[in-house]
């Protein structure tokens, strides 16, 4: 009886220890499709010794900033054309460590059913970032509303628009603003993030929709040097997991697409 008793509480102290040791890895996102997600992986992490803690951001900009400066251990939000402007113009010493999604970006409208009957003079909204505004333009133009100058690529900007037929007007907002702009202007281009997190389907809702051949998937960033760290590593086995699959697809309907 002795024995048993020591050794249970051996096997106590043991269990007491493992707590004790687990491993904190802090993760910044923006709330909706990215912090929903991570704290579906949170048990899975758990069991590997690891505490995930979800630091959430209503913006593009801080999350990297808060990653550079060493305040979380990743990120988890935005699309490599994004991070890869980011880290050349804030000379952020931050990388890409695997793609995950693609968020599809869409049109939507309240007065427009279909974007080939968008009229002349239209009012546009689109997000305001090098990477996203170029997105947008890219899409307007493979709808056919615009032409972009021969070599304008993923941050083309308004100034490279070299054929506008329709006399479409632009404002440049932030990403996060530009679902508040639908009720007030002829079309909003927005990030799917931001449309599922105030209540759109991109599926359903939108008139145009981003082709899935897009070169767009977000990933998740850590710093440069430690994307072979075993927490990183874990994070990106987590999230590339049939599991989250299964929670994209059967959540959002089209409007998160894995990429694995």
């Amino acid at each position: 009886m002795k024995q048993f008793i020591l050794r249970a509480a051996a096997a106590l102290l043991i269990g007491t220890a493992g707590l004790a040791s687990a491993e904190t890895l802090t993760v910044a996102a923006t709330p909706v499709p990215h912090g929903d997600i991570l704290r579906l992986i949170a048990p899975d992490l758990k069991s590997q010794g690891y505490d995930l803690k979800v630091v959430e951001f209503s913006d593009f900009v801080s999350p990297n900033i808060a990653l550079d400066a060493g305040e979380v251990d990743a990120n988890y939000y935005q699309h490599k054309p994004f991070l890869d402007d980011a880290v050349k113009s804030r000379r952020l010493r931050i990388t890409s460590v695997a793609p995950i999604h693609i968020l599809p970006m869409a049109a939507y409208s309240k007065k427009i059913k279909d974007i080939k009957d968008t009229p002349k003079g239209a009012r546009v909204t689109i997000p305001n970032d090098p990477a996203n505004g170029g997105r947008a333009l890219l899409l307007l133009q493979s709808a056919g509303l615009i032409k972009l100058k021969d070599g304008a690529g993923a941050t083309a900007t308004v100034l490279d628009i070299a054929d506008n037929p329709r006399g479409l007007r632009f404002t440049e907002v932030e990403a996060a603003q530009v679902p508040r702009t639908i009720d007030d202007v002829d079309l909003a281009i927005v990030n799917s993030n931001y449309a599922i997190g105030v209540g759109l389907n991109p599926v359903k809702d939108s008139i145009y929709l981003e082709s899935k051949d897009s070169p767009y998937a977000v990933v998740v960033a850590a710093r440069q040097g430690d994307e072979k760290k075993p927490g990183i590593e874990a994070l990106v086995k987590a999230l590339r997991s049939d599991k989250v699959k299964k929670f994209m697809l059967d959540t959002y309907a089209g409007g998160v697409v894995p990429v694995w």
